[in-house]
Formats: C-alpha cells, sequence, structure tokens
C-alpha cells in the first residue's frame, strides 16, 4: 500500500525531532509550527520488513518542491527503483522566495542564516525514524540552489549521506568550508551553455561560485581520488532538444572502493535542460549504485 506522510519544517529551529513518534501508517502528520509541508512517498511494494534507499529533492532559488518533482518525476519512480522520496520546501525570504542557505554562493542573500543543514538532517532522521530506510543508502539531489545544498548537505553530514547529484549546482567557494569526514560518491550535471550557474568558474548574486569541473574536482580531492580523469565524449542523451547524445562523462581516477566522483556535461545544455526520458534514470541508477561503502 502507497503511504501519504506529511512533514513540516519549522519556523524558527526548524526541528522536527519532537515528532519521531509519528504513526508510520497515517496518511497525514501534523508537526507544530508548520512552514512548509512535505509529503513522503513510498513504493506501492512499501515492506516495513525490508529497508529502502531514501532520495531527497531540493528545489533550486525560487523554485518549489512541486516544481522540481514535475522536472525531475522522481515520485513516478519510486516504484520502478523500490525508493522512499521527500522534496522538502526552503525558507522564504524577505521577498517571499524560497531558498537554501547551502554556501558561500548560495542562496541567503538577506543574510538571515537560517540552519538549513541541521533542518535537513533532522527531517532524514525523521524519515528513519517513520520509515524503514536503509542507513547507507541516503541520497540528495537537487537542482541549482538545490545542488548548492547538496553539497552543503555531504559536506556537513557525510557521516550520513551517500551520495549527491548536484545539476547546475556548485559545492563551496572556499574550500576550507568543506571537511567531510567520510567519502561520498558525486555526480555534478550541468550544462555548457548555462548563464545562471555557469558551467565554468562564476558570480551568482554577487557571488562567486566555482564551475562544474572545479566542484568535482574538489570533491575528487575531499574523497581521497586522484587529479587524472578519463572522459567519454558523447556518452549518454540527457537534453531532448539537443539531437543525439551530447553529453560527456568525466570519472576522476583512483577513488576509495565504492566511490565516485563523476562530471556529466551536457553540450549547449540550459540551466534546466530539456531532461530526456533518460536524465532522471540515468541520475538515480548512479545514486543507487554508490551505498556507502
Amino acid at each position: 500500500m502507497r503511504l501519504l506522510h506529511v512533514l513540516t519544517l519549522s519556523a524558527t529551529v526548524l526541528a522536527l525531532a519532537a515528532c519521531s513518534s509519528a504513526d508510520p501508517t497515517a496518511r497525514t502528520t501534523d508537526i507544530p509550527n508548520p512552514l512548509l509541508a512535505t509529503q513522503v512517498h513510498t513504493p506501492l511494494d512499501y515492506d516495513d520488513t525490508q529497508q529502502y534507499p531514501l532520495i531527497v529533492l531540493l528545489h533550486g532559488f525560487g523554485s518549489s518542491p512541486a516544481v522540481v518533482e514535475s522536472y525531475f518525476g522522481l515520485e513516478s519512480l519510486a516504484d520502478t527503483y523500490d525508493f522512499l522520496y521527500v522534496a522538502p520546501g526552503g525558507t522564504p525570504d524577505t521577498n517571499g522566495t524560497l531558498y537554501w542557505n547551502a554556501t558561500d554562493a548560495c542562496c541567503d542573500f538577506d543574510g538571515a542564516g537560517t540552519d538549513h543543514s541541521t533542518a535537513l538532517l533532522q527531517l532524514v532522521q525523521h524519515v528513519q525514524d517513520t520509515y524503514s530506510v536503509d542507513p547507507a543508502r541516503i541520497y540528495f539531489v537537487g537542482h541549482s540552489n538545490g545542488g548548492f545544498m547538496s553539497y552543503r548537505m555531504a559536506c556537513d553530514h557525510a557521516d550520513v549521506v551517500a551520495a549527491v547529484v548536484s545539476l547546475a549546482g556548485a559545492t563551496w567557494s572556499d574550500p576550507t568550508r568543506c571537511a567531510p569526514s567520510a567519502p561520498v560518491s558525486v555526480l555534478q550535471i550541468h550544462g555548457t551553455a548555462d548563464t545562471t550557474i555557469t558551467y565554468a568558474d562564476g558570480v551568482f548574486g554577487g557571488r562567486a561560485h566555482p564551475g562544474a569541473l572545479a566542484t568535482a574536482a574538489a570533491w575528487a580531492s575531499y574523497d581521497g581520488c586522484d587529479v587524472a580523469t578519463t572522459t567519454t565524449p558523447a556518452a549518454l542523451d540527457l537534453d531532448s532538444l539537443i539531437p543525439d547524445a551530447e553529453t560527456s562523462r568525466t570519472a576522476f581516477a583512483g577513488c576509495p572502493v565504492g566511490v565516485a566522483v563523476e562530471l556529466w556535461s551536457i553540450e549547449g545544455g540550459s540551466h534546466g535542460p530539456a531532461a530526456s526520458p533518460a536524465f532522471t534514470p540515468s541520475l538515480i541508477e548512479f545514486l543507487l549504485a554508490h551505498p556507502k561503502p
């Protein structure tokens, strides 16, 4: 039976720990001081005697859980790949724009200092308390600001996060701000024609961010991989508006056993590539192939 469980993020400290006693058979559960509701989706054959991967999907700056879900379509794939899935909402800034306080580049432009890192960890812990989650298969996927936030989660909670996928995001500009306690597998997907978060080093909202290759290379360094890379040109067809296979795959060598760092470059791709039928399945398969070693 499919379960639909409603979670919320607190308007102040965004704490969720007090809700660990929630009934997993309930369709909704109210949490005090709600800011934004979040639905946890389970596969149709969910069985609490088994352990399932958990994928957390993070929207971009000014986007929403509904919009990012409509783009990635993870809910419809939860049955095919047997995973739990949640797409939380960020905090509205003074203009009402939803954001994640991720890195030095993006996107707490008001300087509010909201601790989304702790909030999202508590969200994961609440899902673990309520559902049967495989602790070795907890993943984050994000677009743009959500990609930045996915890297923040890998930096801060490497003991929990097995792998992240960032579409058009970037890691910290200041590498000293990230000190992961364990290797985390990383997939950076980026369009070479992205004019918002540029493929090369760039600036967003007046703040510098590393480019796609620099981001992947930083994570190769964090994970103890070699600097050497292998690139397979035109290996994937991820953008339905670009004829034929347009995406090259660059993989860093010498990573620890079970860990991978890759950059998928969509030649001519924009900030929001026209996702092909293979797009989301490809990134899900990357995640599921990289549990915690």
